[in-house]
């Protein structure tokens, strides 16, 4: 009785989701929002900026705060083009009205950066249900909505202050049009798009173009070019009022296209086209090469705990692959897919904006009670309860081998995460597979609590900025500055200052530290030797300070940071 209790609060929660659902739209997105936020907002305040894209993002943002230049993108003196300005404009924003609205430091603030992705990823999970009610009934809706709320990458997403997940809620705006303009030419008009539908399409193309390039191009390009060619007819795409849409497309992107061009040329087209997305296409871009099949592989983990059914799915599909709404729904996934895994750089997150359609199969099958119920495939589920015992287990080690802590906090959190992942296995056969979806996906969001709200959090030797920056923090001069070597993470810039200098030559430290008062050297203990020989070497007097003892995350590597100060500092 007690484990039932454990369980029973998220269990029954989910539950009464799909039961709103069925009565209003309204109050399945009201429901949806709440449930993503539970999934979602663990982590977000708690844990430091996250080496290294989330840091130079941020610090790229707080750059535009500091100088009042929206139009050039840059990581201190550094250019940064390889994205268009989209984000940085939205955490700017963000930024800017917690300044207006009195938050001391507003600027410092990790979670600030990450609010467009809070709000990217809550809104993917309420636009999946409004792309799902085009092919399934409201309760099939809320189930995908909830596999994506559930899953592994879009929660790791939703706490970086990165592109992908208002990336991915742009895509999913722009398919969900797509889907309404293709069936209703094939539906009697049963999901026909008004202006309102159509200006949203539009919008979401200029908006996911300004986030991340052409990759929203690609892929609902694609998927439209797909159905064309098997259709034999584009006819259905003139609903969406394409010279209109795309001079409202060009009066959102080219403005920003036009100033970067004023300022600096061509470079931006050349750094984000040919060094950028060029490069990723031939070679493996910072060691992120793998052959194709690699997304296929990830996604067992990535899209945790829904992937587990979608070999059960797959038979259903294939075999009503010819209806227009699983037609259209391949033609979404399978191309841009293809593309992906051909594409000899790759990042989990790259095939994030896919995950929707699958979802939405795996609903439609789960409707349909079609789902194969061959033993050897069920029998699989059990990695439903396999998955959160390994995670737990590595998750607790980490925290007591890094942080130095059992992490108590988060044992509650594990141990119910536990029983509804066992509680979701065990009734997959008897109670439904709807029942045990809901159980496996309450299952992963309490992991997600403990993991995110408390055992990264608690791991503060894997962020040695933190504590490096603390220092400057407590040097009671005005303007204190840094100069780091050996430890040369963009984590660093942000906590630290913008003029943090970054240097893997030791002496440049040593003679940074003589420049002036107020000034501190950060030198990792292996830089230390030619750190101290070019400080004597220049009749420096060297002030120790203490030493940081660490983890750096981007290479596995434990670290000592020995802090020095100018003479003439406090």
């Amino acid at each position: 009785m007690i484990l039932v209790r454990v369980v029973s609060p998220p269990r029954f929660s989910l539950v009464a989701l799909l039961e709103l659902a069925v009565v209003s739209n309204r109050r399945a997105v009201i429901a949806l929002a709440l449930v993503s936020l539970l999934a979602f907002l663990p982590g977000v305040f708690q844990i430091p900026p996250v080496d290294r894209d989330e840091a130079r993002f941020a610090q790229a943002a707080k750059q535009m705060i500091e100088t009042g230049d929206y139009i050039d993108i840059r990581f201190q003196r550094d250019v940064r083009y390889k994205k268009p300005v989209g984000i940085y404009w939205m955490q700017a924003a963000v930024v800017q009205t917690a300044n207006a609205l009195g938050l001391p430091d507003a600027a410092a603030r990790i979670w600030l950066y990450r609010a467009p992705s809070l709000l990217g990823a809550v809104g993917s999970v309420v636009a999946t249900y409004w792309c799902a009610l085009a092919f399934l009934s409201r309760r099939g809706a809320g189930l995908a909505a909830l596999m994506m709320a559930a899953s592994t990458l879009l929660g790791v997403e939703a706490r970086l202050a990165k592109t992908d997940a208002m990336l991915l809620f742009t895509v999913v705006v722009a398919m969900g049009a797509l889907g309404r303009v293709y069936l209703s030419s094939r539906r009697s008009e049963i999901h026909r798009l008004g202006w309102g539908g159509i200006g949203s399409f539009w919008t979401a193309l200029a908006v996911g173009f300004l986030i991340k390039g052409p990759i929203i191009l690609m892929i609902v390009g694609l998927a439209a070019a797909t159905l064309a060619i098997i259709d034999r007819s584009a006819r259905w795409l003139s609903a969406l009022r394409p010279i209109a849409g795309m001079g409202w497309f060009a009066l959102i992107v080219l403005p920003w296209c036009i100033a970067i061009y004023q300022r600096v040329g061509g470079a931006v087209l050349l750094n984000s086209v040919a060094e950028d997305m060029v490069a990723k296409v031939a070679s493996g871009q910072e060691t992120h090469g793998a052959p194709p099949g690699l997304y296929l592989l990830l996604f067992f983990v990535t899209f945790f705990p829904a992937s587990l059914l979608a070999g059960l799915a797959a038979p259903a599909v294939w075999a009503t692959r010819r209806e227009p709404a699983i037609r259209f729904l391949l033609a979404w996934l399978t191309p841009s897919w293809i593309i992906f895994e051909l594409v000899a750089t790759k990042l989990p997150h790259y095939v994030l904006p896919l995950y929707p359609p699958i979802a939405i199969l795996i609903a439609g099958a789960i409707e349909a009670k079609s789902l194969w119920r061959r033993p050897w495939l069920t029998w699989g589920l059990v990695w439903w309860l396999f998955i959160p015992i390994i995670v737990i287990i590595v998750a607790m080690a980490g925290a007591i081998m890094i942080g130095h802590s059992p992490a108590v906090a988060a044992w509650p959190f594990f141990v119910a995460a536990l029983m509804a992942s066992l509680f979701a296995w065990r009734s997959f056969g008897d109670k439904g597979v709807e029942l045990a979806l809901l159980r496996a996906a309450a299952g992963a969001i309490l992991m997600a609590i403990g993991l995110y709200a408390v055992i990264i959090p608690a791991m503060r030797p894997a962020f040695p900025s933190v504590a490096l920056a603390a220092i400057l923090g407590r040097a009671g001069c005005e303007h204190p500055v840094a100069a780091s070597v050996g430890y040369e993470e963009p984590s660093l810039v942000f906590l630290a200052g913008t003029n943090t200098l970054l240097t893997d030559d030791a002496a440049s430290a040593a003679d940074f530290l003589a420049l002036g008062a107020c000034r501190f050297a950060f030198v990792e203990t292996r830089q230390e030797p030619a750190f101290t020989v070019r400080a004597h070497a220049t009749g420096l007097r060297l002030e120790p300070g203490p030493r940081i003892e660490g983890y750096n995350l981007s290479n596995g590597q434990a670290m000592t940071i020995a802090v020095y100060k100018s003479p003439a500092a406090p």
